[in-house]
């Protein structure tokens, strides 16, 4: 299978490494510079390189298409590769808004190709043993609490290089979160969700804080809270059940409960079980654990989100996130 990369950031990168010695080519890579592009494209072994998504789309030996590119380019890009014929990976979020990610699931169901999204915090292998155990009913989760808080002052991320595009709290990092909570529920019907999205920083020009509460019907709660304030960075996951706590620390790299401290996987290395499975799904022609449809749930919790603070503060164009067509 030959695989076409768009975006050399850290994704780009991590994905690039999952790929080696899986029996797939790294035949394209579509970048922005000519001079990164073809600086990356040797160093991973793509066989050419190229500045044009629609150059790539167009070379019929390119069979999948990974999206490493930004949030805000997502549905425009994913659903180009969809109607050219290509099985496509998109990194989250599927897109920026309710509306715009069920474009793309109708796009991906229109093609009939193999397309899904990465959503990491689906793929943590320390977590099976709990969905197995909720799944027979020999353990229920009574609430879940995810944090994200990192200074972004500066738009710089996670490589530590200034970024050419601007990030977005709740339709990115919290995105993360809710999916997380509403594939552990298993199906549980939302009753509630409420929520507080800050206003535009003056230096930014988004919003820097957010925290969003979700109920169901099954009396089980979602607290996600975090800030782009922050001095020093907190990302960890706690999972309450009716028989265990779990503490997962990302940043550390630990799983906390009551028998003690015990290391965990890297996020690069449980990002490689993504590829995995995506990989998997294009040969075996089934879903990838993370599907289109799969993720819409979380979406229309951050659409109720947006709406409720587009109510506030007006609908408006916000830098990594312009108000599309149909969004007001």
């Amino acid at each position: 299978m030959n695989v076409c990369m768009v975006g050399y950031g850290m994704m780009g990168v991590w994905h690039s490494e999952a790929l080696q010695g899986k029996g797939a080519v790294l035949h394209t890579l579509v970048g922005r510079r000519p001079e990164a592009a073809a600086e990356f494209a040797r160093r991973y072994g793509y066989r050419k390189w190229t500045l044009s998504l629609e150059e790539a789309l167009a070379d019929p030996a390119v069979d999948i298409v990974i999206l490493a590119t930004p949030s805000e380019q997502h549905e425009a890009q994913a659903i180009a590769c969809l109607e050219a014929g290509k099985h496509t990976l998109i990194e989250i979020p599927i897109a920026m808004s309710l509306a715009g990610a069920e474009r793309v699931v109708a796009a991906g169901e229109r093609s009939g190709k193999i397309y899904g999204l990465s959503h990491p915090m689906r793929f943590r292998r320390e977590r099976e043993a709990l969905r197995a155990r909720v799944a027979a009913g020999e353990e229920r989760i009574r609430h879940i609490a995810g944090r994200f808080f990192i200074k972004r002052l500066v738009n710089i991320g996670a490589t530590g290089y200034r970024r050419s595009w601007t990030d977005n709290i709740l339709w990115h990092h919290f995105c993360h979160f809710v999916d997380l909570g509403l594939y552990l529920f298993d199906g549980a019907p939302v009753r509630r969700v409420q929520s507080h999205y800050g206003p535009c920083h003056p230096q930014t020009g988004i919003p820097m804080e957010c925290v969003v509460l979700v109920e169901t019907e099954a009396d089980q709660t979602l607290l996600v809270h975090g800030s782009y304030h922050a001095t020093w960075r907190l990302y960890d996951k706690l999972i309450v059940t009716d028989r265990e706590t779990y503490l997962f620390d990302i940043l550390a790299g630990t799983l906390r409960t009551e028998a003690g401290t015990v290391a965990i996987e890297s996020e690069q290395a449980n990002a490689e079980r993504i590829i995995d499975d995506f990989l998997a799904a294009v040969r075996d022609a089934r879903p990838p654990r993370a599907s289109g449809p799969s993720v819409l749930p979380a979406m229309r919790i951050l659409q109720e989100v947006q709406d409720a603070w587009d109510a506030r503060f007006g609908v408006r164009d916000l830098p990594g996130r312009p108000v599309h067509r149909d969004s007001a």
